[in-house]
């Protein structure tokens, strides 16, 4: 079949040809949105889900609705090693240009500007390497040196100056899991209080299920600001339609039992449903692609996740780390109890604590309850048990 008119898309964040079983959440965001602008309480989102279920696309979907409803957007991703402070700066800055151009908003936007400058330079920010000075600042905004005081400062001001522009601001973060203790209560605080203010502002953070105990553990009370959908694997009949309808607008044709084949080993999760439907298309004569078709791309299908989508995670384990994973994979399937890794091991539970949390703020695995363990990568257990070390 005619490589040029592949519709799968099987690559980090690319949008889906069809986002399917996925309406429940952009109306979640939506109605957010849509009461943010409006002046009523709205509630910040935290969508919790293992890599590759879609999370990332559903927040550039989500970005998308919000500029629909009137709301001014900023977007970034959240490293390993980098602070929220300097992660944002550039994004607050945008946001109080564009509010500058609003006759309502304009003297807001100004001052804006000004507790700007002061929070770049306490937090030493500088943009291509120039340190931002203090020229024209106001003091006692945004200046204090605490990120828990000084970020409601900020989002205190985009938060009115939206409101007078009759806008609103939506803040979307992907890896919520690889902020700080320190960055995310006060990220946290910083909604806290445009809740209790009503200011059209509002969080839509994605990332590792570990992220609502996190949140959780850095202010108790994230757990009534947020909601937190888990986004997982898609259901049977989403599932096949991610498949199928994809396939039917090119005007080909996929046989059920291939259907069912790619559905039933993926386990419905989008990822993998895209790289096999991918490759189901290159290996088809066509029109139509058949259940041999499907079976002949299933070794390319999983030697092309075995070099990329998972070698990449595995690589980033040290030799102690992977002796730790391999146990958990001769387990079977998840989740593990620490004491049966360490009885594989044959070593002390208290022993394997140092590798149990690296691997876990890599984001490799997650505690799924108390004494228990999960990998945040769907299928990674069957990918260690190919590599047989």
């Amino acid at each position: 079949m005619d490589p040029y008119r592949n519709p799968f898309a099987p690559g980090a964040g690319f949008p889906p040809p069809e986002l399917a079983g996925r309406d429940s959440f952009l109306e979640m965001a939506r109605i957010s949105c849509g009461r943010a602008v409006r002046g009523k309480p709205a509630r910040s989102l935290m969508l919790l889900g293992l890599r590759g279920v879609g999370k990332t696309v559903l927040l550039n979907e989500i970005g998308n609705i919000a500029r629909q409803e009137g709301m001014l957007v900023s977007q970034l991703e959240a490293p390993e090693k980098n602070t929220l402070s300097t992660l944002l700066y550039p994004e607050l800055r945008r946001v109080m240009r564009s509010l500058s151009g609003f006759e309502g908003a304009k003297h807001i936007a100004t001052r804006g500007m000004s507790a700007l400058r002061n929070f770049a330079s306490i937090f030493k920010i500088d943009i291509g390497g120039v340190e931002v000075g203090v020229e024209g600042a106001e003091p006692g905004l945004a200046d204090s040196g605490d990120l828990q005081h000084d970020l409601p400062d900020l989002f205190g001001v985009i938060g009115e100056g939206a409101k007078a522009a009759g806008k609103g601001w939506v803040l979307l973060i992907d890896e919520v899991q690889y902020l700080s203790e320190g960055d995310l209560s006060a990220l946290i605080v910083a909604m806290h209080r445009m809740a209790q203010r009503g200011l059209p502002v509002v969080l839509v953070g994605a990332g590792l299920p570990q992220v609502a105990k996190l949140a959780g553990e850095a202010k108790s009370y994230a757990e009534r600001l947020f909601l937190y959908p888990p986004v997982g694997a898609l259901d049977e009949e989403a599932a096949k339609l991610a498949v199928r309808k994809p396939v039917e607008e090119e005007e080909q044709t996929i046989e059920d039992a291939a259907l069912q084949a790619i559905v039933a080993r993926t386990r419905g999760y989008p990822f993998f449903l895209q790289e096999w439907g991918s490759t189901s298309w290159d290996v088809a004569a066509g029109p139509m692609i058949t259940l041999a078709d499907v079976e002949r791309a299933y070794p390319e299908t999983i030697a092309g996740l075995d070099a990329g989508f998972f070698k990449v995670r595995y690589d980033r384990l040290t030799k102690a780390e992977i002796q730790f994973v391999m146990a958990m994979a001769t387990l079977g399937d998840g989740p593990y109890p620490m004491a049966g890794i360490a009885k594989v091991m044959e070593r002390d539970q208290s022993s394997l604590g140092p590798a149990r949390a690296n691997i876990i703020s890599k984001g490799m695995i997650y505690s799924t309850d108390h004494g228990y363990l999960d990998f945040t990568v769907p299928l990674f257990a069957e990918y260690l048990r190919r590599r047989g070390e």
